[in-house]
């Protein structure tokens, strides 16, 4: 037989909802037996968005039977309920993750990989069972703009980015993961995600343009790769990033 229960969403997640469902308690029609986590990710919001859940007063995990009246809270990771012990719904993240990020999202991976995060980026347009099953045998982070891709059960940690603009992307991801102080510019390759290490001019001198030859003296390399880098044109733009995402800290 059919029930109702009341649900709340807070802070972030009233991206994912309807309207009329946002920043208030509203009632939804069930057929048990269903967990909460099936219910959270029919109104639209992905597993992965989720931090806690509060279940009459307390702190419930993901595969929690939902009961007739039951009323529900649901939190986002940037908002959590204050004096009620949290059930994790998840395991931990180490201290400096690893990331996946999708077909769609190269300027982030770009982003990423020059303030020194391990972040892979198919350069092939992989289907979404063949990413998420890279982030679940690899231990990634999977970030994407699909909802329905963080659906996928496989996938325990991801973050669905809200903004098309890389650069409020990379700010998005460094406060949800809290990376500020892992910021190490200039370690890998912005073209592959290897480690770059300092290289003589002697030893590539010949792949340089003669400008290039005359006008730089100091290079890294690619040790995967071999993509050469120096402070050319580019390099003021990508420093004043970096300096962007490492201010962002004390806001």
């Amino acid at each position: 037989m059919a029930y109702q229960i009341s649900i709340q969403f807070f802070a972030d997640l009233n991206f994912f909802l309807r309207s009329e469902q946002r920043e208030r308690p509203f009632l939804t029609l069930l057929y048990p037996p269903v967990t909460i986590k099936h219910i959270i990710e029919s109104l639209g919001v992905p597993h992965t968005e989720v931090e806690a859940i509060v279940c009459n007063g307390r702190s419930i995990p993901f595969t929690y039977l939902a009961q007739p009246d039951d009323s529900f809270v649901i939190y986002p990771p940037s908002t959590l309920p204050n004096g009620i012990p949290i059930v994790p719904l998840r395991e931990q993240l180490t201290d400096n993750p690893r990331f996946i990020l999708d077909n769609h999202l190269g300027k982030l991976a770009r982003y990423l990989r020059l303030l020194g995060f391990d972040t892979l980026y198919p350069r092939d347009h992989l289907p979404d069972a063949k990413l998420a099953q890279m982030a679940h045998d690899q231990q990634r982070v999977m970030l994407t703009r699909d909802r329905g891709l963080l659906m996928r059960n496989i996938i325990s940690h991801g973050y669905c980015l809200q903004t098309k603009d890389g650069v409020e992307q990379l700010t998005a991801v460094l406060r949800r993961y809290q990376l500020h102080g892992e910021i190490r510019p200039w370690t890998r390759c912005l073209r592959c995600n290897g480690f770059l290490q300092t290289v003589p001019k002697t030893q590539i001198i010949d792949r340089l343009q003669p400008k290039t030859k005359r006008t730089f003296n100091e290079f890294q390399i690619c040790i995967d790769c071999e993509q050469i880098y120096w402070k050319g044109s580019h390099f003021e733009a990508l420093e004043s990033l970096v300096g962007l995402a490492q201010a962002a800290n004390v806001s």
